[in-house]
């Protein structure tokens, strides 16, 4: 198959879709692999290694002109517009925030299968994992530096001092991400509490953090009474492929105190804060009623390095699986799989996206041969906050 490698164009983002590495296994085993000039770059990748992996060089249209286009992050309207029909993109695409995006890609014809939506066996989201521990880790570095008060924080040092109590931090969802924030919190002494709707989630998280951390059933009052009285908060929860749901109200926001922060890791998936808006890596903060909001789009971006390597220990042997197979034997023979299909022949394949979108479901799948669950995705992990938490404000 021939795979194409675009650079990523969204602000500050440096990560690569394949590396090096990943381009020698794909061209060992046959396969053409296109790579856009300079698209490695940001982590000191040169077209000079690609070449050594052996793939070709090539200009962004020639890259989107492949089978198989292998990206990180979605693709903005104008690449959209590159795609067509019987080509497969592989990539984060999180489309339940963006309708313009779901409409674009499927005007173009092209299979769309998104990281974020392909499972495991036992439930758990094995492509999102690597950048949720990056972004989680992040959360709390970038929640720290947001609480000084040179950049409009109310000037809390996240760990204390002697005779001077720490940050409060407030962790709401103790998934993968959630799980890693109060590990850097705890490591930098903040006093910490995670937030979650599963009982079985919060005794794991007492057994890992050993006490250190409170673990707290979410619902409607404690999430109101954790956040108020917090200094950083770090919005983790996920419903897979659907539009995060809203628990933080513009009330609840209104009633922090000044100067405290709010970190929204959920904002790919339209935020878990009211008050949330997009930002980047150029301007990664705003003031919404004295609080400070993180809310960039592609937090991973900026530790690239790590974050492609670990992308592609995951990522690579189903880019493999595609190229081998092509997308329908491979979703036929893997059901896990199948739950990426977000967008295919011009319609909707996923049925969280499309219930977030109001997009209606086709009443034929793209392939006979694989059944109906294969096209249904887990729509709760065991261990994700429930939709039920959106009692604190709108879905």
């Amino acid at each position: 198959m021939r795979i194409g490698v675009p650079k990523e164009t969204k602000v500050h983002e440096y990560r690569v879709g394949l590396t090096p590495t990943s381009v020698a296994e794909l061209t060992r085993d046959g396969h053409t692999v296109v790579v856009e000039t300079n698209a490695g770059a940001g982590i000191g990748f040169s077209d000079g290694d690609y070449i050594a992996a052996g793939a070709c060089i090539g200009a962004a249209t020639e890259a989107f002109a492949q089978d198989l286009v292998v990206k990180v992050k979605e693709p903005n309207l104008d690449e959209c517009a590159l795609l067509h029909e019987h080509q497969v993109l592989f990539t984060y695409l999180h489309l339940a925030a963006d309708p313009a995006l779901t409409h674009a890609l499927m005007a173009s014809g092209a299979a769309a299968i998104a990281y974020e939506t392909v499972t495991a066996a036992d439930g758990s989201l094995p492509l999102l994992s690597p950048m949720s521990e990056i972004a989680g880790r992040m959360s709390v570095q970038v929640g720290a530096t947001a609480l000084q008060r040179t950049t409009g924080g109310s000037g809390v040092l996240l760990g204390g001092v002697p005779g001077v109590a720490p940050a409060r931090v407030t962790v709401i969802g103790g998934g993968m991400a959630g799980a890693n924030a109060a590990t850097i919190a705890l490591g930098l002494g903040a006093d910490v509490t995670i937030l979650d709707k599963s009982v079985s989630r919060l005794r794991w998280l007492a057994d890992r953090f050993d006490g250190r951390a409170r673990t707290v059933m979410a619902n409607a009052s404690t999430t109101r009474e954790h956040v108020v009285e917090a200094d950083l908060v770090v919005g983790a929860v996920l419903v897979p492929g659907a539009r995060a749901p809203r628990l933080v109200s513009a009330e609840d926001v209104h009633d922090m105190r000044n100067g405290s922060v709010l970190v929204d890791i959920s904002i790919d998936q339209g935020g878990c804060f009211e008050t949330s808006r997009p930002t980047t890596h150029d301007k990664p903060t705003f003031v919404n009623d004295g609080v400070v909001h993180y809310c960039v789009t592609n937090m991973p971006g900026v530790v690239p390095r790590t974050a492609t390597l670990a992308l592609n220990n995951i990522t690579l042997p189903y880019v493999r699986t595609i190229a081998e197979k092509g997308w329908r034997q491979a979703i036929a023979d893997d059901e896990h799989l199948a739950n990426g299909v977000n967008v295919a022949e011009g319609t909707i394949r996923h049925e969280a996206v499309a219930r977030s979108l109001d997009i209606p479901l086709p009443a034929t799948q793209p392939d006979a041969s694989h059944s109906a669950r294969s096209l249904t995705p887990l729509i709760e992990l065991p261990y994700a906050p429930s939709p039920a938490l959106t009692l604190v404000t709108r879905a």
